[in-house]
């Protein structure tokens, strides 16, 4: 998928800042923004799986690991 041109308003100190400095603002901004899409994706994730995931703890809990027998460590 190719790239968008999109407009995003800041904070005119942090801009001069970043072009003091040579910093490419585009590419921060997509890396943040990938990272917090990152973020919110994982803990949607949890939430939606948090059943799932309390019912295997507690399965851990009362039966230990699966396979426990077999771990060398």
């Amino acid at each position: 998928m190719g790239r968008v041109k999109v407009n995003l308003t800041l904070d005119a100190d942090v801009v001069e800042t970043a072009r003091g400095l040579g910093l490419n603002m585009s590419r921060l901004a997509e890396a943040a923004i990938v990272e917090a899409s990152r973020i919110e994706r994982n803990r949607l994730w949890r939430e939606e799986n948090q059943a799932a995931i309390d019912a295997y703890a507690e399965e851990v809990a009362r039966n230990g690991l699966p396979l426990a027998r077999f771990r060398s460590f």
